[in-house]
């Protein structure tokens, strides 16, 4: 009941601003007309993940991705998994099509995830996997991160800049509906309140099975705004967002690789299969977020920010899952490559987290030279609880299985993390501009205190930078060089009780980007090409002496080639193209067998390539296609570099008709129905990616 009078209230209010904007057209107050994919917002040039200010990326030395909100339109994408499918450096939907969590790598690494940002609550397993409808654009920063965000991996960070409130009335409502049975309403209402206040609510609301056998999966996404006007030089903008998702024979996956990779006499397992028990398992998760943004303005010389966020999350879940085919003489081999073993896991976690971030922007000059000066602090408080049972649960047969399983109740859970964690940064960036060159210096220092509710409290301290110099010629180059670090802390103890310090990282990156003021008005393009080499050291790795414990004498070397291009022609021609090529190994391990590999999961090779043309004249107007094609190379699924993950090409699709207020769409992902395994981590992890998914949608434009 809940779900659908919050429905019935965003289509009310949807028409409601339908019937104000065909008012005010009538009555001569303007023409109000669709908000359509145009060069300014499919193409972007300005980041402000990467240097938390607007200052172009073609003077930034560091690559980054930016996915407009046009892009997504454009696509129909719906998590943030399916967003970088078209970025250089970045994989998304590692464990196939997950409706709980995000799952996405940046140069081989896990990147956290930030909103409007800050960072999100990342738990135990994953991040909130939170809706993109509710995302004006998405940021990929490749490489350390850790000198503007702290405690970050060295491969990068995603951020989902939330949408927000706009002077001038608009919005949508969308249907759509595809395969599995899958329906959507989603609606966006924008517009002014008052002479200085705006406002806008962003919802959705949708209901779909999957390729999985018997999951379903329902969610609710609501976020208002309000944006107000203090002064001619103060602005406060409060964000807000509520998110309900619940899934019903919710399954981990983990498919056995003799059957799904690897050959198996009994022949392929079916891309649908659940080895979880039906009426049993499910996951539940609870979220909200309120917080704000507010810029003041003091002269032409200095402005003040600060943007502060607070989540708080939920998660009740048991899944019954498959833990590998039986083999009771542990000799390697299957007893019957049938018969897949289980285990019971439930699991509940609870999360608060609250970041604030406050910065001065200072420009000055000192004769021919140029200063753009950023000064922060932040501050981010964690309290994190989760625990979980685990108890063996009846094998099932992986080919004819059967889900009758009597299972007793869970019992007593028991705690898998407790604890506060409190981090403060003091950041410094300075951009000195001389002629056509820009010299970016950055240095930030952290101190993080983490303290479990049993046991002692550890406090690391780390100081992270960046150094980066850009030459910006006239016709739009602008070749660039850099070398920056990261850290990110490490829960746990060796065997001795020694507590594990931060994992670090070095990178060397070296490019050359291409923005389009040599083009003309006509042309929106921005283009990237980049080198880098990444070191992370301090990786654990398992205690040769004590099972059960680990020792950090790991370390691992990526090194990459990225290119990406972005561009829109004259309003018809969208184009996109993206290549990368990583290539990575173990250089340091406790583990002798393991030395000199490839790391785990991480694709050779990603190439993709998405045209779309619309039509602006004659009888075809408002009539647009478009194709993409994706390729993603061979990744190793064991420590031990025994076998691959086969290569894998891919195409989508798409069909759309713009009128003046109405937008009609069909969209075809990997519509050959190529059936592939997206990812294998071990001889029991395996993953089939996301099979052709056909959908269409019908959108008011107002």
């Amino acid at each position: 009941m809940h779900a659908r009078r919050t429905l019935f209230l965003l289509v009310g209010a949807a028409v409601s601003g339908t019937g104000l904007a065909q008012a005010q057209s009538d009555a001569g107050a303007g023409d109000i007309g669709p908000v359509v994919v145009t060069a300014e917002r499919y193409v972007s040039r300005e980041g402000s993940v990467a240097s938390k200010s607007d200052i172009p990326l073609v003077e930034m030395p560091q690559s980054v991705s930016v996915v407009s909100r046009d892009m997504i339109d454009l696509l129909n994408w719906t998590s943030l998994n399916e967003s970088v499918r078209y970025s250089a450096g970045a994989t998304g939907e590692a464990f196939g099509p997950d409706e709980r969590y995000d799952w996405l790598q940046v140069r081989g690494f896990d990147p956290v995830q930030f909103i409007d940002g800050v960072q999100a609550p990342i738990g135990s397993v994953n991040n909130t996997g939170t809706d993109l409808y509710g995302s004006e654009s998405v940021e990929v920063l490749k490489g350390p991160a850790s000198v503007l965000y702290g405690q970050t991996p060295p491969g990068g960070i995603v951020n989902m800049t939330s949408r927000r409130p706009r002077d001038v009335l608009g919005g949508e409502l969308e249907l759509q509906g595809g395969e599995y049975n899958m329906w959507q309403v989603a609606g966006d209402l924008t517009g002014p309140l008052s002479d200085r206040v705006s406002g806008r609510v962003t919802a959705l609301y949708r209901d779909r099975e999957t390729q999985v056998d018997f999951l379903t999966s329902k969610r609710l996404f609501i976020s208002p705004a309000v944006t107000f006007e203090l002064g001619e030089d103060t602005r406060l903008t409060l964000l807000a967002s509520y998110q309900d998702d619940d899934l019903e024979n919710q399954t981990t996956g983990f498919l056995p690789a003799y059957g799904t990779q690897l050959p198996n006499p009994n022949g392929r397992v079916p891309v649908g299969r659940n080895l979880g028990e039906t009426g049993v398992n499910f996951f539940k998760r609870e979220q909200w977020s309120a917080g704000y943004d507010f810029s003041h303005q003091f002269n032409d010389n200095f402005s003040l920010q600060q943007n502060l966020k607070y989540f708080d999350v939920k998660v009740d879940s048991r899944a019954i899952y498959g833990t590998g085919l039986l083999d009771a003489d542990f000799d390697g081999t299957p007893d019957d490559f049938r018969t897949v073993t289980r285990a019971d896991f439930p699991f509940n976690e609870r999360i608060d987290s609250l970041s604030v971030d406050t910065r001065g922007h200072l420009t000055f000059d000192t004769g021919s030279v140029e200063h753009y000066l950023i000064m922060g602090l932040d501050y981010r408080d964690y309290d994190g609880f989760s625990e979980f049972g685990f108890a063996g649960a009846p094998s099932i047969d992986l080919f004819d299985p059967v889900y009758d399983a009597v299972l007793p109740p869970p019992g007593a859970l028991f705690p898998f993390i407790n604890e506060t964690r409190e981090q403060i940064g003091l950041y410094v960036q300075e951009q000195l501009k001389a002629g056509k060159f820009v010299l970016t210096l950055n240095g930030r220092n952290d101190w993080v205190d983490r303290k479990p509710t049993a046991g002692d409290s550890q406090d690391d301290e780390e100081f992270t930078y960046r150094v980066g110099i850009n030459y910006v010629f006239d016709n739009g180059l602008s070749p660039y060089i850099q070398t920056a670090t990261s850290f990110q802390p490490v829960s746990g103890a060796t065997f001795a009780g020694v507590p594990f310090e931060p994992t670090t990282g070095d990178q060397v990156e070296a490019g050359i980007k291409w923005d389009d003021r040599a083009f003309g008005p006509g042309v929106r393009m921005f283009a990237s090409l980049s080198a880098y080499e990444i070191v992370q050291e301090n990786v654990l790795t398992p205690d040769p002496v004590n099972l059960f414990f680990s020792v950090q004498e790991g370390e691992v070397e990526v090194k990459g080639v990225e290119l990406e291009i972005a561009a829109r022609i004259r309003e018809r021609l969208t184009f996109n193209l993206a290549f990368t090529s990583i290539d990575t190994e173990v250089t340091k391990t406790s583990d002798p067998s393991v030395l000199g590999n490839e790391m785990v999961a991480v694709p050779e090779m990603l190439v993709s390539a998405l045209a779309d043309y619309t039509f602006q004249e004659g009888p075809l107007a408002g009539f647009g296609a478009g194709l993409g094609v994706r390729y993603r190379g061979q990744m190793y699924g064991d420590s031990a570099n025994q076998w691959q993950s086969d290569s894998v090409t891919m195409y989508d699709a798409i069909l759309h008709y713009d009128t003046r207020n109405w937008r009609f769409a069909v969209n075809a992902s990997n519509f050959t129905d190529e059936i592939f395994v997206d990812r294998c981590s071990s001889a029991a992890n395996c993953f089939y990616g996301t099979r052709r998914l056909v959908t269409g949608s019908v959108t008011r434009k107002f």
